[in-house]
């Protein structure tokens, strides 16, 4: 895209009048007010092939909208950015480079070294011999301090490893690959590394979703992934990481029941891969601007509160209870049925209904009971 920037100071009167007039046609044509900032025409509308951003500030009359100072021309196809655009405009993106092997300028800083030893060498031989060669020592200061400033820009990093390169405040570039490498002196070298992380988080209290007081506790696994981000968009990556991730856990605590939920409601401690991911989603969306990946994320602690803890398990008691007594019955029920069959079927004895009610009776005392049953023999009838 090429981009002509012109002074409105040193424009002739006649451009600066057609100017105005495009202005005030592209005003009358749009709908709503022209953005105090910057203005775009429309090509079909002032005749020309050409999108033209305005920027005029000081030379409009009190009556017009007041701009800035200078006159922008873009090339054909310029768009008015969103919100959202300008803000990845402002994003440092990481970028790649490659830079060379140490290895292969060692052997030239390895001679300057040698070189400047021996001009200086040279110099003091020449001094003893009362025949001093000043460009000698010059010479051999000069190459020491090249030699020196060269192996300054030498340095090694392991695999997993990138180094954020920067010139004096300009961000250069990224380097990934690992080994013996060399560098221009003058950039500053940031290591970070891309290898997996574990976080645990400390154990918060929290209310859930129907507000019972729980402890909860979450463990992440994460890794730098853009390293342009973690360094430039954010403060500190890892106590970003460590922050977000409480927040994250303290929000998706909040959206959640302890236990107990409706059903089909998916709870904390039923539902530990939906929550699982849930989390990871959130803390994934949370660290983008971070330059960090979420590979994994889980809750690592879950409990009630001390305070509501007793009364919570002596419901949870209560409930189990409720559900063995009632696997209990469900059992002696179709035991005393099939009991009663099979004896009306081989037609073992014949029962009336009151025989009947005495014998289920029977029956549901011993199989419902928790204690051993006793067995009393009747010498008598059910009738004596």
């Amino acid at each position: 895209m090429t981009v002509h920037r012109l002074s409105a100071t040193t424009i002739s009167k006649r451009w600066y009048l057609l100017l105005i007039e495009m202005l005030i046609v592209a005003e009358r044509q749009k709908d709503h007010p022209v953005p105090a900032e910057s203005l775009f025409l429309d090509p079909a509308s002032v005749c020309c092939r050409c999108s033209i951003l305005f920027t005029i500030s000081g030379h409009l009359p009190r009556t017009t909208v007041q701009y800035q100072c200078d006159i922008i021309l873009i090339s054909s196809g310029f768009k008015a950015l969103t919100p959202q655009q300008k803000d990845d405009a402002m994003t440092t993106n990481e970028k790649s480079v490659k830079i060379p092997s140490g290895w292969m300028l060692l052997p030239f800083v390895i001679i300057g070294f040698l070189t400047a030893a021996s001009l200086i060498g040279f110099f003091i031989y020449g001094c003893v011999n009362e025949q001093p060669r000043p460009w000698q020592l010059i010479s051999g200061i000069l190459t020491l301090a090249t030699s020196l400033l060269l192996s300054n820009g030498f340095f090694t990093f392991q695999p997993n490893e990138a180094t954020v390169l920067t010139l004096f405040g300009k961000y250069i570039g990224s380097a990934r690959n690992h080994g013996f490498q060399w560098t221009n002196p003058f950039q500053t070298r940031k290591k970070i590394s891309l290898r997996s992380r574990n976080f645990n988080s400390p154990t918060m209290k929290v209310n859930d979703k129907r507000g019972n007081p729980i402890e909860i506790g979450a463990v992440i696994v994460w890794k730098v992934q853009d390293t342009a981000h973690a360094v430039f968009e954010v403060d500190n990556y890892k106590s970003f990481v460590e922050v977000q991730t409480e927040s994250a856990v303290r929000q998706l605590a909040s959206h959640y029941a302890y236990d107990d939920g409706e059903e089909g409601e998916t709870t904390l401690r039923s539902g530990r891969d939906e929550i699982s991911k849930a989390l990871a989603t959130r803390l994934q969306e949370r660290l983008k601007n971070a330059g960090v990946f979420v590979e994994e994320a889980r809750l690592s602690h879950l409990a009630y509160s001390p305070e509501i803890a007793q009364a919570m398990l002596r419901r949870q008691q209560a409930e189990a209870i409720i559900s063995a007594r009632k696997k209990i019955v469900e059992g002696a029920v179709s035991m005393v049925e099939m009991a009663l069959k099979d004896l009306t079927d081989k037609k073992v004895v014949e029962l009336d209904n009151e025989r009947k009610a005495t014998m289920i009776s029977n029956l549901l005392v011993v199989l419902c009971s928790e204690s051993e049953a006793k067995p009393v023999l009747n010498t008598g009838t059910l009738y004596n």
